[in-house]
C-alpha cells in the first residue's frame, strides 16, 4: 500500500473524478492513504474493494459523510446512514417500491409527462435539462402517490436540483441549498401527517403510503421528519436521473448509429446502451465509509473508525473489468447481469440490492433512461453545434453546453 504524506485536498479538487485511479495506477495498487482536509483517508478502487466496502460487515456509513453533503443528500436518519437490522428493515421498504410493475408504471408516467410537455408551445431551441427536470419531477410525484395539487412542481424541481448540483459546494451556495431543502422536508412531513390523519389517501404501495405507515425495528412509526427524509430519498434520485439523460443524449449525438437503430425499432441493445451510459459518463465520483471493526486487507491494517473512500468512477473505468474503458461501447453489456457482476458497474453502488447498501434506485434509473433514449431517438429534435465536453473537476459534472436541441 502507498502512503502520500502530504494533504491532497487541493489535488483532489483540481483533478476531480480521476484523482483516485490515477494515484492507484501510478503506484500499481488498489489502495493508498493520504490526507483530505488534514484527516487521514484510505482510498480504494476495483471490484474486490467494492465487494469489501459493501459487504455490510467491514464498513459503516454512520459519521462517514461530511455534514454539508449528508444534510443536502440523504440527511441524518435516512436508510443510507443505518446499519444492521435497522438498515435491513428500512431497505425492505424501498425494495417494495421497485417491483417490475412499479417500474413500468413509473416509465409510463414519465412518457405521459414528456408528451404533455412536448405539446406546450415554447422556444424552438431548448436546453434538455430545462425540459427533462420538470417532467421527471411531475412523474415522480404521481408515482409516489403525491397529488399534483399538493405540490408546486416547478419549485420542487428547482429545489431537488439544488440538492444534487450543490452537493460538493461549500459556504453560501451549500447553505442556501440546505435551507431550501428544509422547506421541502417540512412540506413532505405535512404530507405524511395528512396521511396519518386520514385527510390524504395515497394509493397503497406508493412511496407516500409506505413511508407514512412504515415502522422501525422496534415497531414504532417513523417520526414525520424521518419519513419525509425517506420520501425525498425517492424524489431526489429520480430528479438526478436528468444528469444521465443529458449524457445519454450526448451519446446519441456523438454515436448516431445507435440513434438510427433505436429510431428504427431495433432495441436489442437498448439496455446495453443505457448501462454503458451509466458506466462511461461521470455521475457521483466516490462514496465514503468508516471502518466498523479492525481488519487487514491487501497488507493494510484498518482500524475501527478509519475513514475510507471507494472510487466509483475509477472502478467503472478499470481496464481489468472493462477493456478499453475510455471507449463508448454498449456491446460490452450484451448478456451482462447485476447478479453475475455485482461489484463492477458501481455507478450507484456495489453488492446486492436486497442485502447490501446498493441503491435500489438503479432499477428506476435504467427504466427512465430506456424510456428517455427511446423518446429522444424517435423525436425530430436535432442538435446544433455546441460544446458537449464535460469537466472532470466538477461534482457532479454535466455537458458544458447543457445539451441544446432544436425542435424538442
Amino acid at each position: 500500500m502507498s502512503t502520500i504524506p502530504f494533504d491532497s485536498t487541493i489535488r483532489l479538487l483540481r483533478e476531480g473524478y480521476p484523482f483516485i485511479s490515477s494515484r492507484c495506477d501510478a503506484e500499481g495498487t488498489d489502495l493508498f492513504t493520504t490526507r483530505i482536509g488534514l484527516r487521514p483517508v484510505t482510498f480504494l478502487r476495483g471490484a474486490d474493494a467494492a465487494a469489501l466496502f459493501y459487504d455490510g460487515h467491514h464498513m459503516s456509513r454512520q459519521g462517514a459523510m461530511p455534514h454539508a453533503i449528508q444534510h443536502l443528500l440523504q440527511d441524518e436518519g435516512s436508510v443510507q446512514s443505518l446499519d444492521g437490522a435497522a438498515h435491513a428493515r428500512r431497505k425492505r421498504a424501498f425494495l417494495s417500491l421497485m417491483t417490475p410493475a412499479a417500474m413500468t408504471r413509473l416509465g409510463d408516467l414519465f412518457e405521459e409527462e414528456w408528451e404533455r410537455a412536448a405539446q406546450n408551445p415554447g422556444q424552438r431551441r431548448s436546453r434538455l435539462d430545462a425540459v427533462v427536470r420538470p417532467v421527471l419531477t411531475r412523474a415522480a410525484l404521481r408515482w409516489a402517490g403525491i397529488p399534483l395539487e399538493r405540490a408546486d412542481a416547478e419549485r420542487l424541481s428547482a429545489d431537488l436540483s439544488l440538492m444534487v448540483e450543490r452537493v460538493a459546494q461549500f459556504g453560501p451556495p451549500n447553505w442556501h441549498a440546505r435551507w431550501r431543502r428544509r422547506g421541502v422536508e417540512r412540506w413532505a412531513a405535512e404530507l405524511v401527517q395528512s396521511v396519518r390523519a386520514s385527510s390524504l389517501s395515497p394509493e397503497k404501495g406508493t412511496a407516500l403510503e409506505v413511508f407514512a405507515h412504515h415502522t422501525d425495528e422496534h415497531g414504532e412509526l417513523l417520526d414525520p421528519r424521518t419519513a419525509a427524509v425517506e420520501l425525498l430519498n425517492i424524489l431526489r434520485p429520480i430528479l438526478a436521473v436528468s444528469l444521465f439523460v443529458e449524457f445519454a443524449a450526448v451519446a446519441l449525438i456523438e454515436h448516431p448509429q445507435w440513434r438510427r437503430a433505436f429510431a428504427a425499432g431495433d432495441e436489442d441493445d437498448l439496455e446495453p446502451f443505457v448501462q454503458e451510459v451509466r458506466r462511461y459518463y461521470p455521475f457521483f465520483p466516490a462514496v465514503p465509509g468508516r471502518v466498523r471493526t479492525p481488519f487487514t486487507w491487501r497488507g493494510h491494517s484498518f482500524r475501527a473508525g478509519d475513514r475510507v473512500i471507494l472510487d466509483l468512477y475509477g472502478t467503472c473505468h478499470d481496464p481489468r473489468l472493462f477493456p478499453d474503458p475510455d471507449a463508448f461501447r454498449p456491446e460490452r453489456f450484451r448478456g451482462w447481469s447485476w447478479e453475475e457482476h455485482p461489484d463492477t458497474l458501481i455507478a450507484q453502488g456495489a453488492g446486492r440490492h436486497d442485502a447490501d447498501h446498493r441503491c435500489p434506485g438503479e432499477w428506476s434509473t435504467v427504466e427512465l433512461l430506456e424510456r428517455a433514449v427511446r423518446l429522444l431517438s424517435r423525436s425530430d429534435a436535432s442538435a446544433p453545434a455546441q460544446d458537449l465536453t464535460f469537466r472532470l473537476d466538477r461534482f457532479p459534472t454535466r455537458p458544458r453546453s447543457g445539451v441544446v436541441l432544436n425542435g424538442l
